[in-house]
């Protein structure tokens, strides 16, 4: 870190810490009004006004929901730091002051501490001179559907020029003040899929003559995850869960309609890339041996978060000068789908996760009782601020050949993004 950007990060932390109250009531403002997918129309002006407040031109996102915004001048090199701002279908079950005032929603997994440090951030930078380059915040809708608002925003080329970018994720497994980073896959890709088996149904006491749709039901149950794991590389992490099964109405009647829902979990990007086809031939295999006729709706859901090594390395960079050296831990791989893994299509990322446990049992995520300890919130405003200073430092500094790298900007296909399922229907986790 070049003397001029240890003078940017020291301003930082001086304006962080003066205004520790402000981000606290921003952060409750959020939580007090979560909003669903695409429909963070309250939360999209909540943000647009704090940022115009402080002399920034936000724009609003194709999707009419979400925020691009840009802070520093130049030629220089472009990072994003991107939020999530949608909440959950959940009830807020604390007895808090800041607690959801709408009925079955709820800010659930962070996103409003998400939020709240990425526009801290924003606040911060304005107040700077001398930056080596241009920082990008996305303020992301829909990150809990499936395939996820990333998509939409990838599609859309706000984030073409860029060179890389960087999140960071609530873990309410971790203390507050420490950071956790991983090189590699942090989450998983998830998808879903539904099976049908059909049938000319009959009496139980005469199985032999008809199809037995509960046996094949059971024999997918049990068959098709072990034959998964035969069929992957057991590196790839590759796993099915069912969640649904459903069959029958009486104890003396074999059905004619049976099926079963579950999801596929992989962190190997590869092999993400294959699963549908693999699973569909697996379970025709199986239904093959009973008879049933089977039908297969597989929806692709969102791809693993894979942390490019260099810009890990920024992050931790940065999380020493944050945190201090003892406090940067391994995170560990999480199985739960994130869709910043999309921004990979376009560039290197890196998401890390922000420890929020102030003590007491861990209050987990996607639970009407998620709370965190806001101290996190400076912490994260910090790391993220100094993540970004880093990067465009380093990203400023001529490659081995002579000249930066160029960023890439490729985008998805046309139909890639094409239809937004609902917030019942896509709820992946």
């Amino acid at each position: 870190m070049t003397p001029v950007v240890e003078k940017l990060a020291a301003a930082v932390d001086e304006w962080t810490g003066s205004h520790h109250a402000d981000l606290v009531s921003i952060r409750r403002h959020l939580h007090a009004h979560p909003e669903l997918a695409f429909a963070e129309f309250e939360t999209t002006s909540f943000i647009e006004q704090r940022l115009r407040a402080a002399g920034l031109r936000p724009r609003r996102l194709p999707t009419g929901t979400g925020l691009v915004c840009e802070v520093g001048s130049g030629n220089g090199p472009v990072v994003v730091l991107r939020a999530d701002i949608d909440a959950l279908p959940l009830a807020d079950l604390k007895d808090v002051p800041y607690a959801s005032t709408r009925e079955g929603l709820c800010h659930a997994c962070g996103h409003d501490v998400h939020t709240t440090v990425v526009l801290g951030v924003a606040l911060a930078l304005t107040e700077l001179d001398g930056m080596p380059g241009r920082v990008r915040f996305v303020f992301q809708p829909a990150e809990e559907t499936v395939p996820g608002g990333a998509t939409e925003v990838v599609a859309s080329g706000v984030l073409d020029g860029a060179s890389r970018a960087f999140a960071l994720h609530c873990d309410p497994s971790v203390p507050v003040g420490k950071v956790g980073l991983r090189t590699g896959a942090i989450t998983a890709a998830c998808d879903r899929m539904d099976v049908t088996l059909t049938g000319p149904g009959g009496h139980t006491a005469r199985p032999q003559m008809t199809v037995d749709l509960v046996d094949a039901l059971g024999r997918l149950i049990t068959d098709l995850p072990g034959l998964l794991s035969r069929q992957v590389d057991p590196r790839s992490g590759m796993s099915l869960v069912w969640g649904a099964v459903n069959a029958g109405v009486a104890a003396n009647a074999i059905p004619q309609r049976g099926t079963l829902r579950g999801t596929v979990r992989v962190l190997d990007r590869d092999a993400w890339k294959g699963a549908e086809e693999l699973l569909r031939s697996l379970v025709e295999r199986v239904a093959a041996t009973t008879g049933a006729e089977v039908g297969v709706d597989y929806i692709r859901g969102v791809p693993p978060v894979v942390n490019d090594p260099r810009a890990v390395a920024l992050l931790r960079s940065a999380a020493i000068g944050s945190v201090g050296g003892d406090n940067v831990v391994l995170s560990a791989q999480s199985m739960g789908g994130e869709d910043f893994g999309w921004f990979a299509d376009v560039m290197p990322i890196a998401l890390a996760r922000l420890g929020t446990h102030g003590g007491g049992a861990p209050l987990d995520l996607h639970r009407g009782t998620f709370d965190v300890d806001e101290r996190a919130i400076g912490i994260g405003v910090r790391l993220l601020a100094r993540t970004a200073l880093l990067a465009l430092e380093a990203d400023a500094e001529p490659s081995a050949t002579g000249s930066a790298a160029p960023p890439r900007t490729r985008r998805p296909a046309p139909g890639d993004t094409a239809g937004r399922p609902s917030v019942e229907e896509t709820h992946r986790r």
